[in-house]
């Protein structure tokens, strides 16, 4: 199949290395323009861009994918298929008509569950057992094409977005290329997703990592796995100075359970064993794992607190509505 590929980094990136080692090696890749990039916010190209280069594989870079110039560039390569994942731009009719074989796009979950822009925190934030990846055929509305193929993988009960990510994005090459096979071979069916099943996911933002202790602990354990590692989870410690939290578990129980009752008000730090931190929840509370000070490496919770000496009944809060994080956790 003669495939243009459309992406960004860093999902994008084990789907496009697979291809490239393939049957169906892309004519092109197409990706935004490079951004600033370090403590110089100097144009640095992407690792996507610098694979690309490497491989042989011209890399087009438009302002936007809908122009008349890009559109003519994009016709005479004549490309059977445009394939996308994770681009981050939203595709216009004309684009996805302009191969014969339209536009597949890799998503990171099991459609209809999870449309939309974060599928894989929104799979450990809502605390499903399983998820996966799909080739769909792209349509003007979001995330509705039909699905081509897919595969289901388990969610690790400590498991990140970062690291879940991790394993999703090579399983979306295999699947791709499953699906570009089918599709050679004349043997391509495509099944209608059932829209009453469907559930969709929130593009995220810095301030869906504020921290609220009156919800309960299992919530919390879920959220700082889904926002870590962007834009993490994070509160004020009892010195009113910002913390993020990158790793937590439910005290007592398991990683997505634990007791209900609630063990001190919520924020509060609890006396236990040892010398990390236990910090109550409306329901139960968490063990605190590891942790990033403001302008400090990420470090254990435990060594942080050998420095901090927080006595039991100092108080952890949430972070006001609307303050500016003074975290810079790069994003994903």
């Amino acid at each position: 199949m003669r495939v243009v590929f459309f992406g960004s980094p860093p999902f994008a990136l084990p789907v496009f290395a697979r291809l490239l080692d393939g049957a169906h090696r892309p004519l092109a890749l197409v990706t935004p323009p490079d951004r600033p990039r370090g403590r110089g916010q100097k144009l640095e190209p992407s690792a996507l861009v610098e694979l690309a280069r490497a491989r042989g594989v011209p890399v087009l870079q438009p302002a936007s994918p809908h122009t008349p110039e890009f559109l003519a560039e994009l016709r005479a390569l004549a490309p059977d298929v445009l394939v996308v994942a994770s681009y981050g731009v939203i595709m216009k009719e004309e684009l996805l008509a302009l191969a014969p074989f339209g536009a597949l796009n890799v998503h990171a979950s099991l459609l209809p569950r999870h449309r939309g822009a974060s599928p894989i925190q929104a799979a450990i934030l809502a605390g499903d057992a399983t998820t996966g990846v799909c080739v769909q055929r792209m349509v003007k509305a979001l995330d509705e094409g039909d699905v081509l193929c897919s595969a289901e993988r388990p969610i690790g009960s400590e498991e990140t977005a970062g690291e879940l990510l991790g394993a999703l994005a090579p399983l979306g090459g295999e699947v791709l290329v499953d699906a570009l096979d089918l599709l050679a071979a004349g043997k391509a069916v495509f099944t209608p997703q059932d829209g009453a099943r469907a559930t969709y996911a929130r593009k995220l933002k810095k301030e869906h990592g504020r921290l609220d202790f009156a919800r309960p602990a299992a919530e919390l354990a879920r959220l700082i796995r889904a926002l870590h590692p962007w834009p993490t989870a994070r509160c004020l410690d009892p010195k009113g100075r910002e913390l993020s939290i990158l790793r937590a578990r439910v005290h007592g129980g398991s990683p997505g359970g634990g007791a209900a009752e609630r063990l001190g008000q919520p924020g509060e730090l609890l006396a236990h064993p040892g010398d990390g931190l236990c910090i109550a929840c409306g329901e139960g509370a968490l063990d605190v794992l590891e942790v990033t000070p403001v302008g400090k490496r990420p470090m254990a919770a435990a060594e942080f607190q050998r420095g901090a000496r927080f006595a039991p009944g100092s108080r952890f809060t949430s972070l006001p509505p609307g303050t500016p994080s003074t975290a810079a956790p790069a994003a994903p």
